[in-house]
């Protein structure tokens, strides 16, 4: 199985639990309507990788950097930067055709973390941002999330089980593109303005 560090502490999570459509400028940005309860969908432990494809059997993907947390005896218990890897063009298709998007979202390769760290207490404070090459591409948090984390976990509890050391990926803020083979990809965890996590990443 596929691990992630956890104050340097080595994690197999079972699965990773995604909240699509969390920020109105990300829904807005792709055309989407405001869902009128919580998007979920599930990524499983293959799909944890510390390489960034710019392609993956020749489909071009598309970043979506995320707040992630770590899950202890029920409770949200570490915080980390995350990056969503879509086949945008397929999700696409599929959502046309009604149909699921894991063919889109939860292929092996589909999701980076940084480094987890202990959840503070402050946690409508967190924010996070991305930066490709330099350049300021995402920056959000849980103060503009439709959703915050305590009541995510919550709702995901009400219909599965989730064991100890599972994600939960939040969200994206606006700003998502293609990933470029070459470019320079940092992602950082903020509690204000100060930096709790961050991960740097080289596209290939």
């Amino acid at each position: 199985m596929q691990s992630v560090s956890v104050n340097d502490e080595v994690i197999r999570p079972t699965k990773i639990v995604c909240v699509g459509r969390n920020y109105v400028a990300h829904i807005e940005e792709l055309g989407n309507k405001v869902p009128e309860s919580m998007v979920v969908f599930n990524k499983p432990n293959s799909a944890i990788t510390d390489i960034l494809h710019s392609q993956i059997d020749g489909h071009v993907l598309h970043y979506e950097s995320e707040l992630a947390f770590t899950v202890a005896s029920g409770k949200l218990a570490a915080v980390g930067f995350g990056l969503d890897l879509t086949k945008r063009a397929l999700q696409s298709h599929l959502k046309e055709k009604g149909l699921p998007w894991e063919r889109a979202k939860a292929f092996d390769g589909a999701a980076l973390f940084s480094k987890f760290v202990t959840l503070p207490s402050e946690i409508e404070h967190l924010s996070l941002q991305l930066d490709v090459d330099g350049e300021q591409r995402q920056a959000g948090g849980v103060q503009l999330m439709l959703y915050r984390p305590e009541f995510i976990l919550e709702e995901i509890a009400r219909f599965t089980t989730l064991e100890d050391g599972d994600i939960i990926m939040s969200g994206t803020p606006s700003g998502v593109g293609e990933v470029q083979p070459g470019q320079t990809f940092k992602g950082q965890v903020l509690l204000e303005d100060r930096q709790l996590v961050a991960a740097t990443w080289l596209a290939r």
